[in-house]
């Protein structure tokens, strides 16, 4: 695996197998994606077209709503065309269009979900958490009205609605109520992402939607562009820009890293085999890395795979509250998403990072995230 092509495909072929049960039962249904063109949408919207191409079985029909604020991206604009895919720029704070048919599963992906970005707009950040999702989780109740109930809706939740949490409750459980604070720099992304699990817990009990949510640990990869502010992309700018990493704190925090094939296989199995009204956490539970850790191995996987010769150095935020709120460490137990949904991450970091390095040599040109 020498280029971003050949990643890509290893991965999808990855996921397909993975999946083959979860997109065997999606095989002839309708699938939305709101915002589908994000770095969750990449592989979630291109692994069901590669099940289309491989299964020989009725085509999964994807319909891809985006705001494309930033314009279509190319991987996207190089899907266009296919009978088993609909593209239409739409934003979720909108109704959904009169014309949709009825969906038999949806995938609410459009919110924003870097730091860097979800700061500079914390209101649209609310919004597409807390206002677009009861118009989607609306949409899914009046189906089941009309007697067209859904088979599946997906929120992206994520593990930052555990905020900081204390020692004892390290690795983290979905049970943890966790330890956020609702006024900081990270709250509008954190408490609307709490209070739409809340909507979804709703609407499941009273309306009966099949709404589940899932709690994703520090997903990287493929997908993830290299403007994103995230620790991995902005590694990855320095090594292919040529420049000593820079390290804006003391490397201390840990986390472990879950790489994003295997978390979209999570993904779609919580969508198809979740129970409603539940939470799942999606990650890995081992190893649990320092950022100085994590900086050390992209390192010397970049050396030894692009001649990379640079170092790790120590550098300092010009913004104030860059590290406020962050939390010390961040480790899931995934054994409810292990034994309800028969969820198992097999791409340890060292081959996740090295598939990621390879996918930037060949994506290191990227609009804003």
């Amino acid at each position: 695996m020498k280029t971003a092509q050949d990643i890509v495909q290893t991965d999808l072929a990855y996921m397909a197998e993975r999946l083959s049960s979860e997109f065997g039962e999606m095989a002839g249904k309708r699938l939305l994606i709101i915002g589908g063109a994000g770095f969750l949408g990449y592989y979630l919207v291109q692994a069901a077209l590669y099940y289309n191409d491989v299964s020989g079985k009725a085509p999964i029909q994807l319909t891809v709503f985006d705001n494309y604020m930033r314009g279509m991206p190319d991987w996207l604009k190089a899907l266009e065309g296919r009978k088993d895919l609909t593209l239409r720029k739409h934003d979720v704070l909108d109704a959904l269009p009169a014309d949709l048919p009825p969906q038999d599963y949806l995938i609410h992906a459009a919110s924003i979900a870097s730091p860097i970005f979800y700061r500079q707009f914390p209101l649209e950040t609310m919004d597409a958490n807390v206002n677009g999702l009861r118009l989607l989780l609306e949409y899914a109740r009046d189906l089941a009205t009309q007697g067209k109930p859904m088979s599946g809706f997906l929120f992206y939740s994520t593990s930052e609605i555990y905020g900081d949490p204390t020692p004892d409750n390290i690795p983290t459980p979905e049970t943890y109520r966790g330890n956020v604070s609702c006024t900081g720099p990270r709250a509008c992304y954190d408490e609307s992402k709490r209070y739409g699990e809340t909507l979804c817990v709703a609407f499941a009990q009273v309306h009966k939607v099949p709404v589940k949510m899932a709690r994703p640990f520090n997903n990287y990869g493929p997908g993830l562009k290299i403007t994103d502010g995230r620790v991995l992309p902005d590694f990855a700018r320095d090594i292919f820009a040529g420049r000593d990493i820079v390290m804006l704190s003391d490397g201390a925090p840990t986390r472990t890293f879950c790489y994003i094939a295997d978390a979209i296989v999570g993904y779609y199995k919580i969508l198809v085999r979740g129970r409603p009204g539940e939470a799942y956490n999606i990650g890995t539970e081992t190893p649990e890395i320092s950022m100085a850790e994590l900086a050390r191995r992209v390192t010397a996987i970049a050396a030894e795979e692009f001649g990379y010769k640079g170092k790790v150095v120590l550098g300092k935020s010009d913004d104030a509250e860059y590290l406020t709120d962050n939390p010390n460490r961040r480790c899931p137990i995934i054994t409810k998403a292990r034994t309800e949904l028969g969820y198992e991450p097999t791409i340890g970091p060292d081959e996740g990072l090295k598939r990621s390095l390879f996918w930037y040599a060949g994506n290191q040109v990227a609009e804003l995230a």
